[in-house]
């Protein structure tokens, strides 16, 4: 009866840590179709709008929906409100309830990837948090950004392991041998934070992943020495205009 009752309580066990991690998973892509979801609404009314703007509070993890901006104009410049919460005349005015909940949900679990989009604007003296939008091609942004520096980018290379996303490798064409040409990736810190970001959501959407992520060669190589897995992806990127 003991070893009866050990077996089934392993198997529940290792049942419930299965169910914990897919809800974790659920609930990240969650969190970034909520936030999708928003961006539509507010660029159906508002084409240029770039960032929502909110006052957070740390101590509560609570928000106040300060308004819409778009983008900087020039080095120089601030980012210009588009709309501001006061301005109840302004078509978003008939969003901001909504706005502010869909946000809020967003950002409610402390891991979730919507984290990832919102910065302090360091030009401002308040409590002012930017939500940058995301854009409404996730792939078609990453072959802009790796192209940018690798115009011969046919596909990259991307391991989901390194804090949700993290390009690996850039493919270039194909080698002399009939192999895909690999390179290390070259590009600024900031290019590297914003694709980690993108990659990252394209593992967390199931509907994206699916769409642009395949599996890498069996023979492939890790270039920092890590083992393989199934979170080793390889994205043929998009054309681009």
């Amino acid at each position: 009866m003991t070893s009866a009752v050990s077996i089934q309580l392993a198997v529940l066990a290792q049942r419930r840590q299965e169910l914990d991690a897919e809800r974790h998973r659920i609930q990240k892509a969650y969190c970034l179709a909520v936030l999708d979801h928003i961006t539509a609404k507010v660029r159906q009314v508002c084409p240029e709008a770039v960032y929502i703007g909110v006052a957070y509070y740390g101590k509560t993890r609570e928000l106040d929906l300060l308004g819409v901006l778009g983008e900087q104009t020039s080095p120089l410049s601030g980012l210009p409100w588009l709309w501001e919460t006061s301005d109840e005349e302004h078509p978003l005015a008939e969003l901001a309830a909504e706005v502010e909940v869909d946000v809020q949900t967003a950002l409610e679990p402390y891991d979730s990837p919507a984290w990832a989009t919102v910065r302090r604007d360091s030009a401002s003296d308040g409590n002012l948090w930017l939500v940058e939008l995301p854009p409404p091609d996730r792939a078609v942004r990453i072959a802009e950004l790796v192209r940018g520096h690798h115009p011969q980018a046919i596909a990259i290379v991307v391991d989901g392991r390194s804090g949700g996303g993290r390009v690996i490798e850039v493919i270039e064409g194909v080698a002399e041998d009939g192999t895909d040409s690999h390179v290390r990736s070259r590009w600024p810190r900031e290019c590297d934070d914003n694709l980690t970001r993108l990659v990252a959501q394209i593992f967390a959407i199931p509907a994206l992943a699916d769409r642009h992520l395949v599996p890498a060669d069996g023979r492939y190589s890790h270039p920092y020495g890590s083992t393989t897995s199934d979170l080793v992806r390889l994205m043929p990127l998009p054309p681009t205009a």
